[in-house]
């Protein structure tokens, strides 16, 4: 069979751009084509070298593993270590999926001018199969991003929380905040922090509207049945430092995740007088520390739910 290197390296070329084009995309980066296309050549070269046995066989893994750093570095020029071994597992990962697109295309078509020599395919097949199997594989790679940012950012991170007060409750959205570690001091029970606005329903107006003055210690109209369940909270963020929260003791609280509803037995629900995002995806902030369990302070059981 006649192999035309010129042909084998523009194949090459056209693939490893393809590759390294696609990873950009998964990955987020601005592509500069013209570096690109520098690392895509190198690939190209190491692939006919591969051929004609330049290379010693018992180097070939090593230097696959080389170049492969080699064409990121060249590719997308990363500015630390971190940076690079992310944008080389992304590489990899459109990698194996372009390849085993391609290979199962090639197994289906089934062309004849086909050869292999190290690992390396090489032959006249069409070059169609290299675009469609770019194709598919990067609908693939598009869609499985989606799913798992869609799994892993808007179902593992945020919730539904229902307060109940008395006979009345409220439902609000509320984020799985990892750095919200707010506490409440004596108890050490944690507080979620919820926008005035949504418990207007369960706590009395003439409260919801003199929350600073409760702080401040100038309100003196507060019903007994309330003041046993209100807290002070101190707080610091960026902006304000020794802030203070009015904290409040709900009768009870319910949290729904994606796999399971928590009845949370000790905890309090801050008060926040503003909006905590401007979209309104979010009228409330979760600590992690309301999911861990404490074999002194057992406060929250756990349901799995059903499916």
């Amino acid at each position: 069979m006649t192999i035309y290197i010129d042909l084998v390296i523009a194949e090459n070329i056209c693939m490893n751009y393809i590759i390294l084009y696609g990873t950009a995309i998964a990955y987020k980066i601005k592509p500069k084509k013209i570096r690109i296309l520098f690392a895509a050549s190198i690939g190209a070269a190491y692939a006919i070298l591969s051929y004609i046995q330049a290379l010693e066989t018992y180097s070939s893994f090593l230097l696959k593993i080389f170049l492969s750093i080699a064409m990121v570095y060249i590719a997308y020029s990363p500015g630390n270590l971190k940076s690079l071994t992310k944008q080389l597992l992304t590489f990899y990962l459109v990698s194996f999926v372009f390849g085993g697109t391609a290979f199962a295309m090639l197994y289906f078509i089934r062309p004849q001018d086909i050869l292999t020599r190290e690992g390396v395919y090489l032959g006249m097949y069409p070059i169609k199969i290299v675009f469609l199997g770019a194709i598919i594989g990067f609908v693939l790679i598009k869609a499985v991003f989606k799913i798992i940012k869609t799994k892993f950012t808007k179902n593992k991170l945020f919730c539904k929380v229902t307060i109940k007060i008395k006979d009345k409750e409220t439902k609000v959205n509320a984020l799985i905040d990892t750095g919200n570690l707010l506490r409440e001091p004596i108890t050490g029970n944690p507080v979620v922090i919820v926008e005035k606005n949504y418990l207007d329903t369960i706590i009395p107006k003439t409260i919801i509207d003199n929350i600073d003055s409760i702080i401040e210690g100038r309100y003196n109209d507060m019903p007994d049945d309330y003041l046993r369940k209100f807290r002070l909270v101190p707080f610091s963020s960026l902006g304000k430092q020794n802030g203070m929260l009015l904290g409040l003791k709900p009768d009870a609280m319910e949290i729904d995740t994606e796999d399971e509803q928590i009845q949370v037995q000790n905890a309090i629900v801050g008060i926040y007088n503003g909006n905590l995002t401007k979209n309104g995806l979010y009228s409330a902030l979760i600590g992690i520390g309301i999911f861990e369990r404490s074999n002194s302070n057992e406060f929250i059981e756990f349901a799995e739910k059903q499916h």
